[in-house]
């Protein structure tokens, strides 16, 4: 870690004071001692710390400060300077916004060849003009990149939503022969890649994966995300070209997707070819996504025990009764963290009771994050819920937003101290259904006190009670 004296955020290296040295070096070159100019200390200042200092001024400060002498410039042009690179497109721009995308684009192609780590976020799109340009300009970034860059090791392109009416069919097969392109071109660097939320056809979500296996028919990337990469509705499962996209990745560590594209034929591949590097499989279940599939536990058997450091994330989005979840949580599943979110889910003969008694259980030897947010007020489930903390005997962290007693907190913090559960994140919302929570807020300053030296020294606690009417 770097010293207090060599530590220097943004706020201490501003503009105003990028203004000062340009001041004091003008000052000293003017005092002479035995006809020699007197130095400023920032002369004697080791490469390593001005770099440190330029890392924290934006591209308009670093921009003023090279200007001060020809070191300072010199410094302006150190590689890792520019190595990390985020460019926002924003639909509606302030002049503010306008200027700093501007500058980001115009600091990637000059020090483009330093580029390693690349991030494009596209916010808000609301005409078909505003994609227009944006594909124009993403075009011409990508082709120079691909010309001058060998380095890029990370590309994030994220929340395209390619299927929506302000991206023409002209423009979208554009802007995907464009990133197809530098995919193919780029491939062999590329160690992560995102497009999560590009919401493509499946052919044209198969034609940017296979890109990046383009050169030697295999892609040695470690880490993709493709959750949304394909539109809704599809069912990616029963596909056999995803199938043969996928089997020419042969080091994922990290894959994070939807669980339409969940498959016995999905799984067997993985084992298959990334059974040694594989560690992390984050999987999202949607109710607009088809998952209705029969998928064998022997099959998630099969990859737990070629991929023994393997851990499954999962989270359901408005998927909530039984049936549904009996059907996707196989106990086979190595499954580290589960998230249940209601949303707007509501059914007046939905009941979460046989979820925490029957399915989740399952996996108390190795679950270590659950997360659960419903909104019914059906069913009291404090006992069921509590049950489950203390059965799961690895859990760490706990998210819960429902309807439950206020002394439920009582009793599970009672139980932490006693040591009989593992948690050291609580995060609880606890729902009323009364417009004032003045009796609930009483009740927990209570609780938080009786427990403060355990809450205080052990745990990441934070628990409130929120109306829910």
């Amino acid at each position: 870690m770097p010293s207090k004296q060599s530590s220097m955020t943004g706020q201490q290296i501003s503009s105003q004071s990028i203004t000062d040295l340009q001041t004091t070096r003008l000052d000293s070159a003017l005092m002479e001692d035995d006809g020699e100019p007197e130095q400023s200390c920032w002369a004697f200042l080791p490469d390593i710390c001005m770099n440190h200092v330029f890392r924290w001024l934006d591209d308009r400060d670093r921009s003023r400060a090279a200007l001060v002498c020809k070191r300072w410039s010199q410094a302006m042009y150190a590689g890792s300077l520019w190595r990390t690179r985020t460019i926002t497109f924003r639909g509606m721009p302030s002049r503010l916004h306008t200027s700093e995308l501007e500058s980001s684009l115009w600091y990637v192609k000059k020090f483009g060849k330093y580029l390693e780590h690349l991030e494009i976020r596209f916010l808000n799109p609301y005409h078909a003009v505003f994609t227009r340009k944006f594909q124009v300009t993403i075009r011409g970034l990508l082709s120079r990149l691909g010309k001058c860059n060998s380095r890029l090791v990370s590309l994030s392109i994220q929340h395209l939503e390619l299927d929506r009416v302000v991206w023409k069919n002209g423009i979208r097969i554009q802007f995907i022969k464009n990133l197809s392109t530098f995919l193919k071109r780029m491939g062999k660097h590329l160690d992560y890649l995102s497009l999560k939320g590009a919401r493509v056809t499946l052919e044209e979500g198969c034609e940017l994966l296979s890109s990046l296996s383009y050169l030697k028919n295999k892609s040695f990337i470690s880490e993709i995300n493709i959750e949304d990469l394909f539109g809704h509705h599809l069912p990616i499962y029963n596909c056999s070209l995803f199938h043969q996209t996928m089997s020419k990745f042969c080091n994922l560590v990290i894959l994070s997707l939807n669980y339409n594209c969940i498959s016995d034929d999905l799984l067997d591949t993985l084992c298959e070819h990334n059974a040694d590097s594989l560690w992390t499989l984050n999987i999202k279940c949607h109710i607009h996504d088809p998952h209705g599939q029969v998928v064998w536990g022997m099959s998630w058997a099969n990859l737990a025990k070629r991929a023994p450091k393997l851990r499954v994330n999962l989270f359901f989005e408005s998927i909530m009764k039984h049936d549904s979840l009996a059907r996707i949580l196989l106990a086979e599943i190595p499954a580290r963290s589960i998230s249940l979110r209601s949303g707007y889910f509501s059914d007046s003969d939905w009941t979460m009771r046989p979820t925490l008694t029957n399915i989740l259980p399952a996996y108390k030897h190795i679950l270590q994050k659950l997360t659960l947010e419903f909104n019914h007020e059906h069913e009291a489930l404090d006992e069921e819920l509590l049950q489950l903390v203390l059965a799961c005997e690895r859990l760490f962290f706990l998210k819960v937003w429902a309807f439950l007693s206020v002394t439920f907190m009582e009793r599970l913090l009672q139980k932490r101290a006693e040591r009989k559960c593992t948690l050291c994140t609580i995060k609880v919302r606890i729902y009323t259904a009364r417009h004032e929570t003045h009796e609930e807020d009483r009740m927990l300053r209570h609780i938080y006190r009786k427990f403060r030296d355990l809450i205080d020294s052990e745990l990441n606690y934070f628990v409130i009670a929120y109306p829910m009417v």
